[in-house]
Parts: structure tokens; sequence; C-alpha cells
């Protein structure tokens, strides 16, 4: 039996960081994304955002990659957001994305951070706040290539 603990805090934006997400159905959303990861043995810990990106803090099971679990977020919440809300048809996420680990010691933080999205984006733009955790986490970067 192997013993683990894979929390990841997940980043990524909307397509073109395209302002979409508004308060009517991010909860929606969210628990729909919920589903996903349940059913592939994982758990949604967190999740928030804003109009143009989102925020998961997901327990992730050793059997699937991190990059599965994206994707398989990704492509299920696409189809939702165009089943349930009709008027965004052309809505998409952007390809990329960020996954950072998580101890659990910061696990609180990271939800604290997860579900304050609104007030930090009072104060920084996604690129800023995402070009900082980049830093934060010691993960070296080209600001001309990090946005699609």
């Amino acid at each position: 039996m192997a013993y683990t603990n894979l929390r990841v805090h997940l980043i990524w934006s909307t397509k073109d960081r395209k302002q979409w997400f508004f308060d009517e159905f991010q909860e929606e959303l969210s628990a729909y994304i919920g589903g996903v990861l349940r059913k592939r043995k994982h758990s949604l810990l967190a999740a928030g955002g804003v109009e143009d990106h989102i925020h998961l803090l997901v327990s992730i099971h050793p059997a699937q990659s991190i990059s599965d679990c994206v994707r398989d977020i990704k492509s299920n919440s696409s189809v939702w957001v165009h089943e349930h809300l009709t008027n965004l048809k052309s809505f998409q996420w952007q390809t990329k994305y960020g996954a950072f680990s998580v101890s659990e010691s910061s696990v609180d933080s990271v939800k604290a951070y997860v579900a304050n999205q609104k007030e930090h984006h009072k104060k920084l733009t996604f690129k800023e706040e995402f070009m900082a955790i980049l830093r934060k986490h010691g993960i070296q970067f080209d600001p001309r290539y990090v946005f699609e």
C-alpha cells in the first residue's frame, strides 16, 4: 500500500484571458469540477477565481498524473459550460496551466488564498499574480512565453 498526500494548487486562465466567469455560475462550475475529480479518485479542497482564470486546490490520487487530471478537468468543464451556459458557446480554457505542490502545513493558507481571489485582484492582474507565484515556487520563466 502506498501512503501519499499529494496536494496541488492548479491555476489556469480562459483562452486569451477573456473575461467569462461571473458569480452566478462559478459555484455550479466548481461543484461540477468536484464531481469530475471524485470520479477519478481525487478531491477538490478549494475552488475560486475571477472572470479570466480559475484556482483549484486538489488532492491528487497517485494513479493519475497531474497533466491528465488537468486535461480531464478542462475538457469536461468546457463541455459543461457549452451545455449549460448557451451564451458562452465560444468559451475555451487556455492550453497552459500552473501546478504547484502544497505541503500539509500550507493547505489552510492556500484555501484562504483561493477563496479570496476577488480581493487579490483588486491589486494584481492575473499576469502579475501568476508570475509572482512562479517566482515564489522557484520556477524560471521568460515572461514573453508564459502566456499564449
